[in-house]
């Protein structure tokens, strides 16, 4: 029995590497933020040495060891505001023509006033993009998402909200309250392997030395009839590069590096240095370094997680 899950099909490589969100379950999910995505960049994984505050915890009270990830998450602007009726896409007013957008995106060089919205719409959402330029690793073209707004709020709200952080920005603390330990999940293209055979995609056993063709294929591709090869048989094809979700990853620590600084002294390893906010996460997340990550609020967040509270000693 090989071990590729048929959930995953088909397995073909992610279409980009920022990965698009379905934001029809997100937005109605109960949440105090208003914005509900944010972009960030994959730094690494360290060592958070924390005191176990999580109640009925059989480690309540003592200093544990968690694996966590470090996510740079520099200040998204938003590039447009995108009006929806019956859920399509009735107008997209362009609020920012910056320069950076150049690389990405076909910009006008005027931008539309907000204050008359003279049509009718259901929803409103917006089109942001990251101040990659920011950080420490090198990247300068930016990252362009849409993301949804908490359904909890009327359209009239949602519209002044954004009218407020145009030429303002997004910033981490808009998804995730600071100090607050919440569950987040995390999509994200996984690292890429290329072409690789069934053994290593799949997981299949090798088979005996003695064996005819091949060792590292399977023993037989199909029966005799049905006279074809089935979507479930092991075959060679491309590993890795897709996108990919991890539900519930707890929200250990929001912070600036002007406030806290968390560089090592020799930097992260192939990344460099943190130069703006960032966030931690218990646990792994997908994807290599300097991957561009989208964070959301728990979707179906279990008790398990939501009741875990973690005091962070110190990070190594």
């Amino acid at each position: 029995m090989h071990k590729g899950s048929l959930q995953f099909y088909p397995r073909v490589r992610a279409k980009k590497v920022i990965p698009s969100v379905n934001w029809s379950p997100i937005k109605k999910i109960i949440s105090p933020s208003k914005l509900l995505g944010f972009i960030g960049y994959k730094v690494g994984m360290v060592s958070v040495f924390a005191k176990d505050e999580t109640p009925d915890s059989m480690t309540k009270g003592k200093r544990i060891i968690v694996p966590a990830t470090v996510i740079e998450c520099p200040q998204m602007k938003i590039y447009s505001i995108r009006f929806y009726k019956n859920n399509q896409v009735a107008k997209d007013v362009i609020v920012s023509n910056e320069k950076i957008l150049k690389s990405k995106l076909n910009v006008g060089k005027n931008v539309k006033n907000v204050d008359k919205i003279d049509f009718d719409y259901d929803d409103l959402r917006v089109v942001v993009y990251s101040d990659v330029a920011s950080t420490g690793f090198g990247k300068k073209s930016p990252d362009v998402l849409e993301i949804a707004l908490n359904s909890s709020m009327s359209k009239e709200e949602k519209l002044n909200f954004v009218k407020e952080k145009i030429g303002k920005g997004f910033f981490i603390e808009d998804v995730f309250e600071k100090g607050k330990q919440v569950p987040a999940d995390v999509r994200a293209v996984t690292k890429g392997y290329g072409t690789q055979g069934p053994v290593k995609r799949f997981g299949i056993t090798l088979k005996s030395h003695k064996s005819e063709k091949g060792r590292r294929r399977p023993g037989s591709l199909a029966p005799w009839h049905p006279a074809r090869v089935t979507f479930r048989t092991p075959m060679a094809g491309q590993t890795g590069y897709h996108n990919r979700v991890v539900y519930n990853n707890l929200v250990l620590k929001i912070g600036k590096i002007s406030e806290e600084d968390i560089n090592k002294k020799q930097g992260f390893h192939k990344y460099g240095n943190i130069k703006t906010n960032y966030i931690l996460l218990r646990g792994s997340v997908p994807g290599t370094k300097k991957r561009a990550i989208v964070i959301t609020p728990a979707l179906r967040a279990t008790r398990n997680i939501a009741k875990k509270k973690l005091e962070v000693l110190e990070l190594r």
